[in-house]
């Protein structure tokens, strides 16, 4: 069962991994389009900056499980080196626990967000709902909630063997 989990947190947080890279591949490209299109061609588009910022906004949230799932979250990290076994998986439970109600705070209140404004559009594409901008909130925590589980699961320190 764990290993189960632990192999579907594996393809779920490369998933959003693979996306995140592409959403900043995306900005970057619409960031180069709306300096070509303002300063070489004297024409402006004002849907690009709209795209570039949602997508820099389902960047964030799709790229969070995989700092979740190396252990970047709520760390004491002197009480985690001074603790002994036990007392360093009572922190990772807390840091785990504390991790997962702000997650489930996230899915509540961004799948309410994503509710009430699937009628509200977003201004400079006027056909798109705002919807699709505050559902990068649940998505992010659905995909974040599975990797603090499996970081929970199988810790992994990397955030303190590569600090300075």
């Amino acid at each position: 069962m764990r290993s189960a989990f632990l192999a579907l947190e594996r393809r779920t947080t490369a998933v959003a991994m693979a996306l995140a890279c592409t959403m900043l591949a995306v900005a970057a490209c619409l960031g180069m389009y709306q300096i070509l299109a303002r300063f070489v061609f004297l024409e402006p588009a004002e849907w690009s900056e709209v795209l570039i910022r949602f997508s820099l906004i389902w960047m964030v949230f799709l790229g969070a499980p995989m700092a979740f799932r190396q252990g970047a979250m709520v760390c004491v990290d002197l009480a985690h080196r001074m603790a002994g076994a036990r007392g360093k998986r009572i922190l990772d439970f807390l840091a785990a626990a504390c991790a997962l109600v702000i997650l489930a705070v996230m899915l509540w209140f961004g799948t309410r967000y994503s509710w009430v404004g699937r009628f509200q559009t977003i201004a400079g594409l006027e056909t798109v709902p705002m919807s699709w901008a505050y559902l990068s909130i649940p998505v992010g925590a659905i995909f974040s909630c599975l990797a603090v589980i499996a970081c929970f699961l199988d810790p992994r320190r990397y955030e303190l063997v590569t600090q300075q």
